[in-house]
């Protein structure tokens, strides 16, 4: 169920992919949310960085933990542009996220129902509830923007 926060910290990781479009990054942005602040921001720097795990939920991820100073993120909520990749999803259950809320689907890649559902198998120990959709016109409009922006650039 969508809540009226969630428009609000959804346009924030939108904002995050923004930028991460703007650094040739591919757009995709998160923000962890807990008690009506934002603790962590991030988004994608793998390609900057040459780094596979430099998503913007790690990114996101590693800085709410530093900001409260415990791995665990127990009653936080991520949202982020794109839905989670089975790399992300196995964080953000390590990291006791409680709602993950995504905008767009990945069909290719998604571990949040798409391809998969890594956060709320009962094979594990943890689960997390999800909310998708939030913004998704947006979100999957930074995507394929900037996809078509690097299709047309290889063309000429």
């Amino acid at each position: 169920m969508v809540k009226n926060k969630d428009i609000s910290f959804m346009q924030l990781a939108l904002e995050q992919a923004r930028l991460a479009g703007q650094a040739n990054e591919v757009p995709v942005g998160a923000v962890v949310e807990l008690d009506g602040k934002v603790i962590g921001t991030g988004y994608n720097l793998n390609r900057s960085t040459n780094d596979p795990s430099a998503h913007a939920e790690i990114i996101a991820l590693r800085a709410a933990a530093q900001s409260i100073g415990n791995y665990r993120l127990e009653g936080a909520n991520l949202y982020v542009s794109l839905e989670p990749c089975v790399m992300c999803a196995g964080a953000i259950l390590h990291a006791r996220i409680g709602r993950l809320v995504y905008a767009t689907p990945d069909e290719r890649w998604g571990a949040a129902g798409s391809v998969a559902n890594v956060l709320q198998s009962p094979l594990l120990n943890h689960r997390c509830e999800i909310t998708s959709g939030v913004l998704k016109q947006q979100a999957a409009s930074l995507l394929t923007e900037f996809f078509s922006a690097r299709r047309n650039s290889r063309q000429q």
